[in-house]
Formats: C-alpha cells, sequence, structure tokens
C-alpha cells in the first residue's frame, strides 16, 4: 500500500515562512512525479506545484509569483514545499500527491495517491 504523509503545517504570520515535508512509504520504485495541492473551506482542491523525479522539471501556479519552492530528496523518498511571504490567502489544508506519470499534472485526477493533509494558517 502506498503511503504520503505531509508535516510541517502550523500557524504563521502573515510575511512568514513554513517549509511542508511529505514522505512516501510502502512503494518498492518511487513515484515519478510528486505534487501539492491546497483546499481552503468551502473552496476546490487547488494545484500548488509539482516536480519530476530529477527535480528538474517543475510546475508552479503563476499566483504564486515565486514565493513557493518544490523540491524532493530521492533518497528519503521525500518531496518539501518551501513557503516563503505567506499571506492570510495562502491559509488552507496541504495535501501531498505522486503518481508515475512522467511530467507533473496540474488537476487531482493526474495523480494516483494522495496523503491525509496538514494545516497551514497564516494569521493576518
Amino acid at each position: 500500500q502506498v503511503q504520503l504523509v505531509e508535516s510541517g503545517g502550523g500557524l504563521v504570520q502573515a510575511g512568514g515562512s513554513l517549509r511542508l515535508s511529505c514522505a512516501a512509504s510502502g512503494v518498492t520504485f518511487r513515484p515519478y512525479v510528486m505534487g501539492w495541492f491546497r483546499q481552503a473551506p468551502g473552496k476546490g482542491r487547488e494545484f500548488v506545484a509539482g516536480v519530476n523525479w530529477s527535480g528538474s522539471g517543475t510546475n508552479y501556479v503563476d499566483s504564486n509569483k515565486g514565493r513557493f519552492t518544490i523540491s524532493r530528496d530521492n533518497a528519503k523518498n521525500t518531496v518539501y514545499l518551501q513557503m516563503n511571504s505567506l499571506k492570510p490567502e495562502d491559509t488552507a489544508v496541504y495535501y501531498c500527491a505522486a503518481d508515475y506519470r512522467l511530467r507533473p499534472g496540474l488537476t487531482p485526477p493526474d495523480y494516483g495517491y494522495w496523503g491525509q493533509g496538514t494545516q497551514v494558517t497564516v494569521s493576518s
């Protein structure tokens, strides 16, 4: 069974930073693409960032304006999301996702494996 476990969420003031981590386990072969989504109350699940196996191919939502950076450590089967200059509108549950497709997808159906989420709350 594939398992994804997120960590690193919490409460932070506007302008602060957080680094989210997602560790994958339960598989022999590491997922090729991994990504992050977020979901605020009453809203759909929104793509945040994705990365391929080498770490050289990444996708970001333009509205992040360079504030977020995705990276991965394949030796640890872990993907990270560094979030800087956080805004109250970034408040959401952040979900890690993974799949064996070759390029990061932009929608939830592009990912077959999901974590249970970690709460990020940004106060003003």
